[in-house]
């Protein structure tokens, strides 16, 4: 792999590992994920077994039970997943997430049967997910679905041991007359009794909420389960949402994106609507909506797929796709705690020689140049930012990202961070040194190759010491 020099306070003592192949647009390394080939293929045996953690991975799992102890998720399950053949492991994997002191909050959906309840009996409902009107034929054949679905869900629970209610915690108020058109008994979310859900999961109870909430006189009301789940989180202050869909995540532009910033995918739903599969908006509305209501994360993953709810919770990588909030959220500065994690972060890149050996006493200490990415508290790359003697330049280097983290634009989000970085410190020019990358930091982050002039003059002694011979580029902050 490419990798910029960045001199003798770099990791090794001058290179990095981005995640491009020289001169390339992060576009070379191809990663193969567990979760089926496409949004609508269910995932067959070997790949439902080629899961990131085995289920008797015990010390796989139980690094993140400190972190997630105590915390509540929200788990939304589509009416389809419930009477898919691998529900019966998803109800396991949620009774290992309760065993480990996670609060589990269930809402389900119920499309599917609606539709399938509906061609059987010969109604024309009026609309499939809640979202659009309601008449009373649906509203009674939703009553029908939701009863016959949320006992499908206790059944399972029973056999796991966990118990759990339905409850009626939601109120509604109807929608009314959008755009010209009566929604009639489509509801949308007045209020949720927080502490009756809090006291049920204080009593190791698993509270399961059906997409029907009640009206003030008591009446039920049809609430897309989507739009529960983003209210459910925030009232309860979840740490996630995880969507669990017939689907290997959501699709923007015929292809499955592992992760989205908010701010990225808001633009894309209000620009380009088109551009995001129809089964996927619900789940990018409400996800955007869960998150500016401070859920911190939102997953949409797979949930026919094997062990797939485990493997999104309790790895690195996960299964599906993760809605985060702001791009550089998840960049912080590196602390003295972080270098024995750098240092293994970047060790196999030492053995490919692709970094040069740098020692954990080393890396401690210029900790203080380094920032790093994190996914769920792991951190997956690492960049320096070196102040020289001069106030107007600095320089970026130590490049590094994990290689499950490819082609993902991380590399190009770390650059640009450093860049946020050395000009709110007054700095006007970035410089990077590579020998094999620069046409990553030309195509991908706006560089552009110089001459040895604009390096400091300590810089470039060490330059022309080292041999090296390496390309010198350049980008001036506007």
């Amino acid at each position: 792999m490419a990798a910029p020099d960045a001199g003798v306070h770099a990791l090794g003592k001058s290179e990095s590992h981005l995640d491009a192949a020289p001169g390339l647009a992060e576009n070379t390394c191809e990663i193969t994920m567990s979760n089926g080939n496409g949004p609508s293929a269910a995932p067959s045996a070997s790949q439902a077994q080629a899961t990131i953690i085995k289920p008797t991975d015990l010390r796989g799992i139980l690094k993140y039970v400190p972190r997630f102890q105590g915390q509540i998720f929200v788990i939304a399950i589509d009416g389809s997943i419930v009477v898919d053949e691998n529900f019966g492991n998803l109800l396991v994997d949620i009774a290992v997430l309760r065993s480990l002191g996670i609060k589990v909050i269930l809402v389900h959906g119920i499309s599917r049967q609606l539709q399938e309840l509906a061609a059987l009996r010969g109604v024309e409902i009026s609309n499939a997910d809640g979202t659009g009107p309601t008449d009373p034929a649906t509203l009674d054949l939703a009553i029908r679905a939701s009863s016959r679905i949320s006992h499908l869900i206790l059944e399972g629970l029973t056999q796991n041991s966990l118990k759990a209610v339905i409850t009626n915690a939601v109120r509604a108020l109807p929608v009314g007359i959008i755009k010209g058109i009566d929604q009639q008994l489509t509801g949308k979310v007045e209020r949720i009794d927080k502490d009756l859900i809090v006291e049920l999961i204080a009593q190791q109870v698993v509270p399961l909420v059906s997409p029907l909430a009640f009206g003030p006189d008591g009446k039920s009301l049809r609430v897309n389960s989507d739009l529960l789940a983003a209210e459910l989180a925030e009232v309860l202050d979840a740490t996630k949402i995880i969507f669990l869909t017939p689907h290997a995540g959501l699709e923007i532009d015929g292809e499955v994106r592992r992760e989205i910033a908010v701010d990225a995918l808001r633009t894309i739903l209000a620009d380009h609507p088109e551009q995001i599969s129809d089964s996927g908006r619900s789940k990018a509305a409400h996800a955007i909506k869960a998150i500016e209501t401070g859920t911190p994360r939102v997953h949409i993953i797979d949930g026919r797929v094997f062990d797939g709810l485990l493997n999104e919770v309790f790895s690195n990588e996960g299964v599906g796709t993760l809605v985060y909030g702001n791009d550089y959220q998840q960049i912080r500065k590196a602390a003295k705690r972080d270098v024995r994690l750098i240092y293994n972060l970047t060790r196999n890149a030492v053995r490919r020689e692709e970094l040069i050996y740098r020692t954990q006493q080393q890396i401690e200490k210029n900790i203080d140049q380094f920032f790093v990415f994190e996914i769920d508290e792991n951190i997956i790359a690492c960049v320096t930012l070196i102040y020289g003697d001069s106030p107007q330049v600095a320089e970026v280097g130590s490049l590094y990202v994990m290689p499950f983290y490819h082609n993902r634009g991380i590399g190009k989000k770390m650059v640009e961070y450093a860049c946020l970085q050395a000009k709110e410190r007054g700095v006007s020019t970035v410089i990077a040194l590579s020998t094999q990358s620069f046409g990553f930091f030309i195509n991908v982050c706006g560089f552009e190759e110089t001459g040895k002039e604009v390096l400091p003059e300590a810089r470039l002694k060490q330059y022309e010491e080292s041999g090296r011979n390496a390309k010198i580029l350049l980008k001036r902050l506007a």
